[in-house]
Order: C-alpha cells, then sequence, then structure tokens
C-alpha cells in the first residue's frame, strides 16, 4: 500500500532529533515523506509536553489535524512524543481522533505504526523506556550547514517545578565513539556547526560516578576536519569547572558561548527548586567564567513566581540581571506541573503577579541587549549565512553570539560587483547599525 507520510515536530532541540530518526527509519522503509503535513495521509504529530504552554501548542495541533482528517484531506493521526509518553491513557481517551499514539518507547517501531493505522488498527504501544535508542540515522530537518547533536537525554538533577525526569527518565549518555562517529557523518554531509544539547550537557558521562566527559568529547569534536563552529547549550551552573573553562577558552573551533539556565539567584527560592547555591556563588561563577573565556557571550533562563517568590526575591532576581548584564536572557513565568513537588507547595503566587514580574525582567534585559548590539557597531564579525530575505532585500545569518531560533540574526548586504554568499558560508560583516533585536551591516569579506 502506497501512501505519504508528513511530521510536525514540536519543542525543543532533543525532541527534534527524535523526530529525524523516526524520519529516517520510515525513509529507509521507502515510505514516501513530504514537508506539507497537509498533503499526507499520515500525520505524525511528535509533541512537547514540558510546561503548559507546550502542551497547549500541541493539542491544538493535533486539533487541526482532527478537522483535516474529517474534512477528508488528511487519513490517519499518530501522535508520538513528550505529550505522549507523559499522558499515556488521558492521551488515548481523550482524543480518540488520534489513530496511533506511541511513547518514547516506541519510537523505533514507527514504521510498522504507521502501516498498521494506515490498514486501519488503532495502534497504542508505550513500552519501557528501555527501549528508546539515542543511535541510530537521522534525517535532517535543520539547513544541511548546521546540526544538533544529542550526547546525552534525561536528567538526574530532580529539580522541583521540572517534569523532563517523569517523561525523559534519568540521564543516560551516548557512547563517546558513537558521538564522535554521528559527527564525523555529518561533517561529511556538509554540517559546519555543531550545536552540542543534553538536559545537563555538564553532566554527560557521569552517571557511574567521576568527572564529566564533556571536555574529552570537545577535544575529539574539535579534531573534526570540515567542524568551523561548536556550540554548547544547557551547561548548569553547579557543574562548570575549569577543566571545561580551559578546553573552551583553548579550542578554537568552540564558539565563546555558553547556555547557563540559573532559573533565580535568590538562595530561598533556588533552595526550594532544589537547586545549590545562590546570588553570590552565582555572581563569583560568572565573573570567573568571563575570567578564564575573554570575550564569551552568556545567555541564561530565569523564572518569576515560583512559589515562595516574595517582592524581596524578586527584587534581588531584578538586581542580579542589571548586575550580570547576560547578553542573551529568557524569562518565563513558572508553570505548575503535575507530579512535580513544586505543583502542590505553598506560597503559590498569582498568574497576574508571575506575568508581571517576567515582564519587568525582560524590560530590563531589552535595554541590555540593545546596549550589548550598540557596542558591535563598528566592529566586524564573523557571520554564518542562512539565507537571502526577499522582502527586506539583503542576506542574513548568524554570529558566534546566536544560537539559532532562541537569538538575534545578523542582515547584512553586499557591495556592487561582490560576491554573494551561499547558505553555509562564512562571510564578514562590518556591522553598521542594530535592528532592536539584530544587527545590520555590509558583507566586507
Amino acid at each position: 500500500m502506497a501512501f505519504k507520510v508528513g511530521m510536525v515536530s514540536l519543542g525543543c532541540p532533543k525532541n527534534q532529533m527524535d523526530a529525524e530518526q523516526m524520519l529516517a527509519r520510515l525513509r529507509e522503509a521507502g515510505i514516501e515523506l513530504t514537508a506539507d503535513a497537509g498533503q499526507a495521509d499520515v500525520v505524525i504529530v511528535n509533541t512537547c509536553g514540558f510546561i503548559e504552554d507546550a502542551k497547549k501548542e500541541s493539542i491544538e495541533n493535533i486539533l487541526e489535524f482532527a478537522q483535516l482528517k474529517e474534512e477528508g484531506q488528511i487519513r490517519k493521526i499518530v501522535v508520538t512524543g513528550c505529550l505522549a509518553q507523559r499522558y499515556q491513557d488521558e492521551l488515548v481517551a481523550e482524543l480518540p481522533e488520534c489513530d496511533g499514539v506511541l511513547g518514547l518507547g516506541a519510537n523505533a517501531d514507527i514504521v510498522e505504526a504507521v502501516r498498521k493505522v494506515m490498514e486501519g488498527e488503532k495502534t497504542v504501544r508505550f513500552p519501557g523506556r528501555d527501549c528508546w535508542t539515542l543511535d541510530g540515522p537521522r534525517l535532517l530537518t535543520t539547513p544541511g550547514f548546521f546540526a544538533y547533536l544529542r550526547v546525552g537525554d534525561g536528567c538526574n538533577n530532580r529539580c522541583a517545578y521540572c517534569a523532563i525526569p517523569l517523561i525523559r527518565g534519568p540521564l543516560r549518555s551516548r557512547a563517546m565513539d558513537d558521538v564522535v562517529e554521528e559527527a564525523r557523518t555529518l561533517a561529511a554531509a556538509g554540517v559546519k556547526e555543531l550545536i552540542l544539547v543534553a538536559q545537563d550537557l555538564t553532566l554527560y558521562g557521569s552517571e557511574k560516578g567521576g568527572p564529566s566527559k564533556l571536555p574529552e568529547l570537545l577535544d575529539k569534536l574539535c579534531e573534526i576536519d570540515g567542524i568551523r563552529w561548536i556550540r554548547l547549550l544547557y551547561c548548569y551552573p553547579e557543574h562548570i569547572d575549569d577543566r571545561l573553562l580551559s578546553v573552551i577558552a583553548a579550542q578554537d573551533k568552540i564558539v565563546k558561548y555558553m547556555d547557563i539556565p540559573i532559573q533565580h539567584c535568590s538562595e530561598k527560592v533556588l533552595a526550594a527548586m532544589h537547586r545549590s547555591g545562590g546570588g553570590k556563588q552565582l555572581k563569583a561563577l560568572i565573573r570567573h567564567i568571563r575570567e578564564r573565556v575573554p570575550g564569551i557571550v552568556l545567555r541564561t533562563t530565569v523564572m518569576t513566581g515560583f512559589p515562595g517568590e516574595g517582592k524581596p526575591e524578586f527584587e534581588e532576581l531584578c538586581e542580579f540581571v542589571g548586575e550580570m548584564r547576560f547578553e542573551r536572557l529568557g524569562c518565563f513565568a513558572f508553570s505548575p506541573e503535575e507530579g512535580t513537588p513544586a505543583c502542590t507547595m505553598e506560597g503559590q503566587v498569582s498568574d497576574r503577579v508571575k506575568n508581571r514580574r517576567r515582564d519587568i525582567v525582560m524590560e530590563t534585559q531589552s535595554r541590555i541587549a540593545g546596549q550589548y548590539n550598540e557596542a558591535q557597531v563598528g566592529k566586524t564579525l564573523t557571520v554564518l549565512a542562512e539565507g537571502f530575505d526577499r522582502i527586506a532585500g539583503c542576506w542574513f545569518g548568524r554570529s558566534e553570539a546566536d544560537a539559532p531560533d532562541i537569538d538575534g540574526k545578523v542582515f547584512f548586504t553586499v557591495p556592487e560587483g561582490g560576491k554573494k554568499p551561499r547558505p553555509g558560508d562564512f562571510v564578514r560583516v562590518r556591522v553598521d547599525e542594530t535592528l532592536d533585536w539584530d544587527l545590520m551591516g555590509e558583507c566586507v569579506d
């Protein structure tokens, strides 16, 4: 039976890599894939179930395809990913429009599942997470010049607000040889930027005790020909040490950029979150990082409205953000998640208050980011060209300071007679002005 499969993948890069592995299995099985899910026979919705907004987005996508199914535009719906893993019975019972529901452990069964639903058989599978493989071929859904590289999944940190351990289980690091081999394969396919991800990148390889193996892995990845940039996401502050900072400082291929999710700076709030430290320790760490890796760009995330966060704790957070001047920062209002300790803690903060606090933090960060961008005017940056914006009439790309999808862009023109870049080319851009969160300049090389 010939049929076409389309996929919509939501959420984080780790979920995206699950999707890429499933797509590769489908392609290897000879099943036709389409980028337009609305024109497919079977639509796979690879869901996110991390926080309330993500869950709503997942449900909305499922219901939109359910409407297309009712209208006869598509035939079957298969739901995978974190929402399916987290809400197994509820999803099956409350969304009968779904013809298949698969937990993470069933990702390897995607080919059989779509065939069965096309034969009219409802398919519901939730094997143990030990069946969930992090290795295997991928069909890249990113542009060909950059790719995410998962070094592990799951988490052992047990933060009080986080549902990830409930969904994706404890930390599982991939074998170093497998990670390096996948990186070589990506480089051979034309990938120039590797973006390393895990729930906590800094704990890579430490499940059985002993120090993190991330510094060793980074040294090996830097030896791969063809890779120009290596970027680190999700480095928890508790586990950043001088071994890691020395490698980042010494290796030219590692971009001077770290994503360090601190969540808060109040010792009281961090303790309630089941996290260590406080503002004093965090300030010392951030200053130490900047000393060891001059020019590094730091990204972080903070949370407002965690249970027990009063006016003094919020004011401490605002002062901290203003003093530390992170180049990149995202702020989120606390989302009470079922099954987590924080969901039932005393001292819950109203939605109105925590959302207002979030807006105040982001107003502060907007000024800091604007001042940082103003300081780039007159500088010449190395930019990874991504494409041409026909509406704006110029090219765009990212500097070392910009991770895809979460940070800004560098827009640039090419002088008359100059060579036009191709996506994936590295070019030199002189910054002439700022555009809110973005930069604008002219290609000089």
